[in-house]
């Protein structure tokens, strides 16, 4: 078999092509959100929100309502929540982040065990991109659409924000106001990337692509580029060996964001591990 017939082969299938296709927006969009989160260091609050939108889910389909209304509520629950315990107790933000992202994921478990259904809700945690269906395809284009566009546009304001707050509100832009409008973003994107890989490897999506960006340039434009760029191509691979070795589409996603991460941190040009030993040892030299 050819390298030609490698790729063709999987394309037979519709539902191949969909996943492909839902995979890389998904990809894209958590990529270009990523970058934000990993500058800011916000990544266990990306972690806490992608877990805390799952009983908003679950909820939503309950009464029939749009999952992102459900994540977005919930997302904004977390956050509120963590600020609330972190300034009103002696418990630090990291130990707050902790308790309300596993007691809210942990509800999203109960509700969806004790919810009549005659569709299978695991399919939240644990993703099912290879079932994604026409309209679920729409409706992940859609809300990726939001939030691409979203960031893109307030892209100068976030990066300002993401660099030196106290310099965005001297000028006349509200720092509380970004954070609420990138979280909010957050919860969206969460919401897109869910029926790909699931609830619990959201995060992984929201931050590797971002990280291994961080670790290419030294200019967040091109970060922008990177970042989404690599998380396609890493959604791609995920995909085509899932189809291959019969594995789980997800994790082997996820595993190929993973791999390019390390390959990056070993032999990245400019911030590669090896390159800078190299580099101290011709100084020492």
């Amino acid at each position: 078999m050819t390298p030609f017939d490698l790729l063709l082969e999987p394309l037979q299938y519709e539902f191949m092509g969909r996943a492909l296709l839902a995979t890389g927006i998904a990809a894209a969009v958590c990529a270009l959100l990523s970058c934000w989160l990993v500058l800011i260091g916000w990544s266990l609050m990306g972690d806490a929100v992608s877990h805390a939108v799952l009983p908003g889910v679950v909820l939503a389909y309950i009464v029939g309502a749009p999952f992102a209304l459900g994540a977005i509520v919930f997302g904004l629950i977390a956050v509120t929540a963590i600020g609330a315990i972190r300034s009103t107790s002696r418990v630090k933000e990291d130990a707050a982040i902790g308790i309300v992202f596993t007691t809210l994921f942990a509800l999203g478990l109960v509700l969806i065990s004790v919810t009549p259904s005659q569709t299978d809700l695991t399919h939240i945690i644990f993703g099912n991109v290879l079932g994604v269906t026409t309209a679920d395809l729409l409706q992940i284009a859609v809300l990726a659409a939001i939030a691409g566009v979203a960031v893109l546009v307030k892209r100068r304001d976030l990066t300002l924000f993401a660099f030196d707050p106290t310099h965005a509100r001297a000028i006349g832009l509200n720092p509380r106001l970004l954070g609420a409008l990138l979280l909010g973003l957050l919860a969206l994107t969460a919401v897109v990337a869910l029926q790909v890989v699931g609830v619990i490897l959201v995060v992984a999506m929201l931050i590797i692509p971002g990280a291994t960006a961080y670790l290419l340039t030294d200019r967040f434009g091109r970060m922008l580029v990177i970042a989404p760029t690599l998380a396609v191509l890493c959604s791609a691979v995920g995909i085509y060996a899932s189809y291959w070795l019969d594995a789980a589409s997800g994790g082997l996603v996820v595993l190929a964001q993973g791999a390019a991460f390390v390959l990056v941190y070993l032999f990245g040009p400019r911030h590669g591990l090896l390159g800078r030993i190299r580099g101290r040892r011709r100084a020492e030299a």
